[in-house]
C-alpha cells in the first residue's frame, strides 16, 4: 500500500482515526457528543438572540441590553409591574442581568433562570453522551444552582455560560445607607462562588462576613454588601493573572454595576488579589459616589501611585505578613505585571493593619483586624480604623467629626 493509496480500507481507517481524535478532544472538555451545530451555543447568547428577536412588548421596543442604566430604568417604569414580570418570565437571563432594571425584578428573573439551569444540569447528569467527568461536573453545577435557589437569597446577576458568573446581595440594596462591593480574584466562577469548607475565601462567605461585621460596627447604619463575581477571572496564577487583559473587561463590568446601583448611597469597593487589578483599571471611570477603594493582598493596581488611578476616592491597602503575594515582582514590563506595590509609601495609599488575616485568603475571617478595618470603612467610620504602623498615618487628614456629620446628613436626607 503506497502513501497515495486510496483504497476503501485506508479510507475507513482514516475516518476512524479522525473520529478518535474528535472523541479525545471532546472527552477532555467533559463531552462525548458535539454540542448543537446551529445557532448560539451558550445560554446567554441564546437569551440575547431571543430578546433581539422579540424586539418589543406591546408597542414599546425592548431596550438594548447595553443601554445606559437610566434608559433601562425608564423603560421598566413605563411598562408597569405586570408587563415587567412577564418579561422576566420570558427572558430571565436578560432581565436578570440588565443594569438599570429594578433589583427586585432582577432577583425574580434570576430565580427563574437558576431553576431552568438546574433542570438542564439535572438532565446532563444522566446524559450518556457525556463523559464521567462531564456528568460529575453537571452534578456539581446542579447542586450549586439548588443552593442559590434557597429562599431569601438575592441573586443580582447570573450567567451559566462557560464557567459562569454571579452576584449576590446581602441586605436591602434599594434602601441602604451605604453599599459595599466585594471584587474577588483568580479562580472565581459559579462552582467557587460559595464554599462549605473554608467558607470565607469565597465571594459569598466574604460578603456574609463583611455584612455581619458592618452591622456590628454601626447597628444604625443600613448597609448592603454585594458578592460580585460577575466577571471572567484568570484561572490560577498563569499568564492571564500576570496581565491586565481580563482586568480590563472586568473593569468595564464593574463600572457598569457601580453606575447602575439604585439610590445615592456612598459605595465602597473591597478588592482582593487580582480583584484589585480590576479596581485599579476601573478607578478613573467610577462614578463619584464610590468614595473608597480598599485592596487586600494586591499584586498591584496597574498604576505607579494612587494619584495615577485618577480617582477622588480614598485608596486603602492591607496585606498580611504571611501573604505570599508580597513575593511577586511589583513592576510592569511589556504588559506583564501590575505596577507598584500599593503597600509602599511611594504608592500613597492609606495602609491598614491586617492582623490575624493569616495568609492570602484570610482577610474576611471573622475576628480578624483586617475584617474589622473593612467594616469600619464600609460604614464610614474612617477615624476608628487601625493602621499598619500601629500609629495613625492611615488616618491623616481625616476630620474626626466627618463620620458623624456624614451619617447625620444622610439620615436627614433619607428619613
Amino acid at each position: 500500500m503506497t502513501a497515495f493509496d486510496t483504497s476503501p480500507t485506508l479510507s475507513v481507517w482514516r475516518a476512524l482515526l479522525a473520529l478518535a481524535v474528535v472523541f479525545v478532544l471532546l472527552a477532555t472538555t467533559g463531552w462525548t457528543a458535539v454540542r448543537g451545530q446551529h445557532g448560539p451555543t451558550e445560554p446567554r447568547e441564546a437569551a440575547l438572540a431571543a430578546w433581539e428577536q422579540a424586539a418589543r412588548i406591546g408597542h414599546r421596543p425592548l431596550p438594548d441590553p447595553e443601554a445606559q442604566p437610566g434608559v433601562v430604568a425608564g423603560f421598566f417604569a413605563s411598562i408597569g409591574k405586570r408587563k415587567a414580570a412577564a418579561l422576566a418570565e420570558r427572558h430571565p437571563l436578560v432581565v436578570g442581568n440588565l443594569n438599570g432594571a429594578p433589583v427586585t425584578l432582577r432577583y425574580q428573573a434570576n430565580r427563574i433562570a437558576l431553576a431552568q439551569a438546574r433542570q438542564v444540569e439535572r438532565w446532563r447528569m444522566h446524559d450518556s453522551r457525556l463523559s464521567d467527568d462531564g456528568r460529575h461536573e453537571a452534578g456539581r453545577r446542579m447542586h450549586r444552582f439548588e443552593s442559590m435557589l434557597r429562599p431569601g437569597r438575592q441573586i443580582l446577576a447570573f450567567d451559566p455560560s462557560g464557567k459562569g458568573r454571579a452576584a449576590e446581595v446581602f441586605g436591602d440594596l434599594d434602601h441602604a445607607h451605604r453599599v459595599s462591593v466585594i471584587v474577588p480574584g483568580v479562580d472565581t466562577n459559579l462552582l467557587t462562588f460559595e464554599r462549605t469548607r473554608r467558607k470565607y475565601v469565597a465571594p459569598v462567605g466574604m460578603a456574609e462576613s463583611l455584612y455581619a461585621a458592618e452591622r456590628a460596627a454601626s447597628p444604625r447604619t443600613r448597609t448592603a454588601v454585594i458578592a460580585w463575581a460577575d466577571y471572567t477571572t484568570p484561572a490560577g496564577v498563569g499568564l492571564d493573572a500576570s496581565t491586565g487583559r481580563l482586568a480590563t473587561t472586568g473593569a468595564d463590568r464593574l463600572v457598569a454595576l457601580a453606575r447602575a446601583l439604585p439610590g445615592t448611597a456612598p459605595v465602597t469597593l473591597f478588592c482582593h488579589s487580582y480583584g484589585s487589578v480590576v479596581c485599579g483599571v476601573a478607578a478613573r471611570e467610577l462614578p463619584g459616589r464610590v468614595g473608597d477603594v480598599a485592596v487586600a493582598g494586591s499584586p498591584g493596581m496597574r498604576a505607579q501611585s494612587a494619584a495615577q488611578l485618577h480617582t477622588a476616592a480614598r485608596v486603602w491597602a492591607m496585606r498580611d505578613s504571611d501573604d505570599w503575594i508580597q513575593d511577586v515582582p511589583y513592576l510592569e514590563v511589556g504588559g506583564l505585571g501590575h505596577g507598584t506595590d500599593p503597600m509602599t509609601p511611594e504608592f500613597g495609599a492609606r495602609v491598614l493593619s491586617a492582623a490575624g488575616a493569616a495568609g492570602h485568603t484570610g482577610y474576611f475571617e471573622p475576628g480578624t483586624e483586617s475584617l474589622r478595618n473593612f467594616a469600619e470603612i464600609g460604614v464610614g467610620s474612617y477615624t476608628t480604623v487601625s493602621c499598619a504602623d500601629g500609629a495613625s498615618a492611615c488616618r491623616s487628614g481625616l476630620d474626626p467629626r466627618g463620620d458623624a456629620r456624614a451619617h447625620a446628613a444622610y439620615d436627614e436626607a433619607h428619613g
